[in-house]
């Protein structure tokens, strides 16, 4: 771009940042005759052009160059080629979309049944939603190509998010294990002395500890249990995915134990299988109604130590089962010193639809609702472990 640019005229420079909008414009607005552009695509333009053609087209056959047409059909080598072509135009981040868009307009869900399709996709969390919406129509020739896909994002998962989930939660446990009234071999003299500098007596050249910090006994065995009960309806697929990440980083400390429940109208425990989270999302059955009282129940009834204990909920709130057994559950949990956080949804997709009328007779409870990140996860998490106040997003 320098070499282009150096020598020309500032009216050059004008005239080629005039055409460079015409092209950009040209490619968005798909060459119709309402366009306005009047500028013609050649080259790897046109080519483009064409796979935008495919996808956001009105006619029956893509023209390069032309008006616009949507030509994927449900042709997999068809489907394939073009898989390949915007891989090769577009950037990972607008692949992972045009390919969600063409499984939601276009109906190609189910060519992703064929192990060819799936060889030519970019695996991400949305991607691996709509295979396990589809796990129980997998034909054994693609089930092992599914699984590969899944793992490759889970793995890509946990090699974000593991690292700071651990150090955010082993800071919390840390914390909250310690106690004012140690033993002689528990204290922490490196906090002791920290708490107590203000006592120093610089005429005796030392500091008097008149408050005591304690690593805490309990640093050598689980201080804190956790339950995630998770919704599997439909609109919930990258929670689910998100969710057995998370759940099988937390099973991973020793310092926690960790408990996972999935949910629609029956209830599944998904603890056993928290050891490879491919297991969890394939063990998970995407769809169908939610009962989320009945989920409750099943969480409170393995609940030993409550005051030790977090609940997170992650739902949209929707219930087809018993709401005001579903509130009197979370107030008796709360009640006994369970620490209950409910989570709308666990994804980078902002806050969902979801039902505000449950929302707010859960923060009536003092469990208030609300979307949250994978990136702040951690947080949230470390909050409600440390019994202090939960990192909610603003709203706006």
């Amino acid at each position: 771009m320098t070499g282009r640019t150096t020598g020309r005229t500032p009216g050059q420079r004008v005239a080629d940042a005039a055409e460079e909008r015409l092209r950009r414009w040209r490619l968005v607005l798909g060459g119709d005759q309402a366009d306005g552009t009047g500028h013609a695509l050649s080259g790897r333009d046109a080519a483009m052009d064409g796979a935008l053609t495919a996808l956001y087209g009105k006619g029956a056959t893509p023209r390069a160059g032309r008006d616009r047409a949507a030509g994927l059909g449900a042709s997999a080598p068809a489907v394939a080629r073009w898989l390949g072509d915007i891989r090769t135009y577009f950037p990972s981040s607008v692949v992972q979309v045009m390919q969600r868009d063409a499984i939601d307009r276009l109906g190609l869900a189910t060519l992703l049944l064929e192990p060819e399709m799936l060889q030519a996709v970019e695996p991400d969390v949305h991607l691996v939603g709509t295979l396990l919406s589809l796990n129980k129509a997998l034909p054994e020739t693609t089930k092992e190509t599914a699984r590969a896909v899944v793992r490759k994002v889970v793995e890509d998962l946990e090699r974000r998010l593991a690292t700071r989930t651990r150090a955010a939660l082993t800071g919390a446990l840390d914390r909250s294990a310690r106690t004012g009234r140690p033993r002689h071999h528990d204290i922490d003299w490196n906090r002791t002395i920290a708490a107590n500098l203000k006592h120093y007596l610089p005429e005796h050249r030392t500091v008097v500890p008149e408050r005591l910090v304690g690593h805490g006994r309990a640093s050598r065995s689980v201080k804190k249990e956790v339950v995630l009960c998770v919704d599997q309806s439909g609109s919930m697929a990258a929670s689910v995915v998100y969710a057995s990440v998370f759940g099988a980083v937390l099973a991973s400390m020793r310092s926690l134990e960790t408990r996972l429940v999935v949910f629609d109208t029956a209830v599944v425990d998904l603890t056993e299988q928290l050891d490879d989270p491919v297991d969890v999302l394939f063990g998970t059955r995407l769809g169908g109604g939610t009962d989320i009282n009945r989920a409750l129940a099943y969480c409170q009834s393995r609940i030993t130590r409550p005051a030790e204990t977090v609940v997170v909920l992650i739902s949209d709130l929707y219930e087809g089962g018993i709401r005001d057994e579903m509130l009197k559950r979370v107030a008796a949990m709360r009640a006994a010193g369970v620490r209950f956080v409910t989570l709308l949804a666990l994804s980078d997709e902002g806050t969902p639809a979801y039902d505000r009328e449950h929302a707010a007779a859960l923060a009536a409870l003092g469990a208030p609702a609300f979307a949250c990140t994978p990136d702040l996860f951690p947080e949230v998490m470390a909050a409600a472990i440390e019994k202090r106040p939960l990192p909610i997003p603003d709203a706006g």
